[in-house]
């Protein structure tokens, strides 16, 4: 496993990529409110009860604040969109900034 894709590295993302979430989205909420584990998409009582503009504001932040694009047409965007730490992992994996 790299050291941008180890455990200790996502869990310390956990935090930022929620206020970006939270901020991106203008939700009413805290950060710390969103479970890392919880489904970012379909009914709010599971998780966040996200849509498909949802994601394009937050792949238009993620890409500004750490400099790679996340594709509309990427087949694994199911799962990179699936939690917040699934989005972790993604950006740690990915991130040049």
């Amino acid at each position: 496993m790299s050291e941008a894709n180890a455990p200790q590295t996502v869990d310390a993302l956990l935090p930022e990529v929620a206020e970006l979430i939270v901020s991106a989205l203008n939700l009413d909420m805290y950060p710390a409110e969103i479970a890392a584990d919880a489904p970012l998409f379909g009914d709010a009582n599971d998780g966040l009860g996200l849509d498909s503009i949802d994601v394009l504001e937050i792949a238009l932040v993620v890409s500004k604040r750490y400099g790679f694009q996340l594709k509309s047409d990427n087949e694994d965007n199911i799962r990179i969109f699936s939690s917040l730490r699934a989005l972790a992992a993604h950006i740690a994996s990915q991130r040049t900034k």
